[in-house]
């Protein structure tokens, strides 16, 4: 007799919910990131919740920029509206062994992409200002479309001061990133040189 237990079965709900606003969408797809193929349906509407529980905690869920957003809603509200992403294909459901985890569908990780890139163009801005670059070891080993897709956000910045940034990470990543990032740093050279040299006609 075998002693293989049985999947865990789940049932999809969204509550009779029939649209959901953009930005929900994209929160929900947020919040998955720090779980994905890890983490079901219930610990994601936990980090959205913002639970204080200690499994959520000692995985460092709490640190998802959009913990907690849904805050005032009820856990069977917030269900309801997972649920609803699930169903709408932004979102699916695949087997982990026995349990049932999320992760993102070609739709959905289009939308988290474009999420996440702008957010870590952000978190780049913020340190143009400053000489500490070592941020951008985090960016190793992420996935390599959204990493493009950065290193092309900063590249329509037509901004020159994100060349020390670039050259520092430049060192640390791999060949394709590395090659990506030159023709970045060749581009906004030129940008550089010609506001010189339009500054010096003046």
């Amino acid at each position: 007799m075998s002693s293989r237990k049985p999947r865990v079965k789940y049932h999809l709900d969204s509550g009779g919910i029939t649209h959901l606003e953009f930005n929900d969408v994209k929160t929900i797809l947020r919040a998955v990131d720090g779980l994905i193929a890890t983490g079901g349906r219930t610990m994601l509407t936990k980090v959205l919740k913002g639970s204080k529980e200690k499994k959520l905690l000692e995985h460092g869920l709490d640190q998802c920029p959009v913990y907690g957003f849904y805050g005032h809603l009820t856990l069977m509200e917030i269900s309801h509206r997972i649920d609803y992403v699930i169903e709408s294909g932004y979102l699916k459901i695949e087997y982990s062994s026995r349990l049932p985890v999320i992760v993102y569908t070609e739709k959905g990780w289009e939308i988290e992409r474009e999420t996440y890139a702008e957010e870590l163009l952000q978190e780049l801005t913020g340190l143009l200002k400053g000489n500490d670059f070592s941020f951008v070891e985090e960016l190793k080993d992420r996935n390599r479309g959204m990493i493009l897709l950065l290193i092309e956000k900063i590249e329509n910045t037509c901004n020159p001061d994100f060349i020390p940034i670039l050259r520092a990470w430049q060192t640390i990543d791999y060949r394709k990133v590395k090659q990506a990032i030159q023709g970045v740093i060749n581009d906004l050279t030129k940008k550089m040189d010609s506001l010189k040299l339009n500054k010096e006609s003046q």
